[in-house]
């Protein structure tokens, strides 16, 4: 959009509009309106907030928080509401020999076939960075291109009747779409809908009061000491655990039934997630498919720790608070702004997504990636230098 055509905004209300509920950020003159964009920054939306009503040049440029891509700035450039020609930004144009870089200009459509060449991609998921992974899909635009699902319909009988052939399916579900608004796509669109949602808060309230009560039981019968050490013992067996679920069970892909049953199960336990991976409702255990596996797992426990059953309760309430704890990091890998070891984490997470689905299945940790030779490699892309 030309600049001319823009609304002049005084640099008041600019600075005004810094709450969840209407957030601006600046870039030089330009105004743009993130709001709908907090909820599905890969960050967190506490990170946009500190810079509400402020200039975000130099964090976008920030190496050691992290430097975005084009694809950021193109999100932004989608967000564009006002101009704010404040006299400081309209001096520093007029006298600087660079004065796109204070006003910045839109490329030309040959600067940004440039720049297209230029960014690495990554073939089996059509995605170049983390970013990326929240870019709104124009759900017209994708049905056409991919005949594949339409995000405006629900996604569950479209997979079972689509008649896919697994090679096509695996090759769409691998390619993240984002649902307009940060908002959850239909998937069955009755009265099931309900069912396939779960809030993140979920997990833990209902998982943790049961470990606790488990966990007193069985210290009461073995003492402190015993306790302790079952606990840890099923803590760590689930870490074993979750690699071997995400990666023999979730992503079977290639093993897959080539069949609709097959498709759909698989879409339904983990496809979906790979397909809209940054849906805040889909990210999580729904109750009633943990509650279904809590059976299986009680007895698996009972299985390794056979020569005592309060041992076994204890190794398996560890396990299960191992599990509440894999929900909670795979959440806030995707939705929040985290301290540092959280951070490589979800970087590391979500180059799974955007750039190598086939390793990379520990969530919780890299142990097991490591151990058995799938862990990803995290040398960052080179990134387009444009000064």
């Amino acid at each position: 959009m030309p600049a001319r055509t823009l609304p002049t905004i005084p640099a008041a209300d600019v600075q005004a509009h810094n709450t969840s509920k209407s957030c601006y950020v600046t870039i030089g003159a330009k105004v743009y309106d993130v709001t709908d964009f907090l909820d599905d920054h890969p960050g967190g939306g506490d990170l946009i907030l500190e810079y509400g009503g402020k200039d975000v040049t130099a964090i976008l440029k920030d190496e050691v928080s992290h430097t975005h891509s084009e694809a950021a700035y193109d999100i932004l450039d989608e967000s564009l509401v006002g101009f704010m020609p404040t006299e400081p930004i309209m001096n520093g144009a007029t006298k600087s020999n660079k004065p796109a870089e204070i006003v910045p200009l839109p490329p030309s459509k040959e600067g940004q076939a440039e720049l297209a060449a230029q960014q690495p991609m990554y073939a089996a998921t059509g995605m170049s960075t983390a970013e990326d992974l929240s870019r709104d899909t124009d759900f017209d635009t994708d049905y056409k291109e991919h005949k594949f699902l339409d995000l405006s319909k629900p996604l569950f009988l479209q997979v079972w009747n689509g008649g896919f052939q697994k090679d096509f399916y695996l090759e769409q579900v691998h390619r993240p779409r984002h649902y307009k608004g940060g908002d959850s796509a239909p998937l069955f669109g009755n009265f099931l809908e309900p069912l396939s949602k779960t809030p993140w808060w979920i997990v833990p309230t209902l998982w943790v009061p049961p470990v606790i009560a488990g966990t007193a039981w069985g210290c009461s019968e073995l003492g402190g000491a015993q306790t302790l050490g079952y606990w840890l013992f099923g803590l760590a067996f689930w870490t074993l655990l979750e690699y071997i679920l995400h990666r023999f069970l979730f992503h079977l892909d290639y093993y897959l039934p080539d069949n609709r049953v097959g498709i759909t199960l698989h879409f339904i336990l983990h496809g979906i997630h790979h397909y809209l991976p940054m849906d805040k409702y889909r990210l999580v255990m729904p109750p009633t498919l943990f509650a279904a596996l809590a059976a299986p797992f009680w007895k698996f426990a009972h299985f390794i720790v056979f020569w005592n059953w309060h041992a076994a309760l204890v190794a398996y309430c560890g396990g299960i608070f191992g599990y509440v704890c894999y929900d909670m990091t795979h959440y806030f890998l995707h939705h929040r702004n985290l301290p540092a070891y959280w951070r490589e984490l979800k970087k590391y997470h979500l180059k799974h997504h955007f750039a190598d689905y086939q390793n990379g299945f520990g969530v919780s940790s890299r142990f097991w990636d490591w151990v058995f030779g799938t862990e990803l490699e995290m040398a960052p892309p080179k990134v387009l230098k444009t000064n």
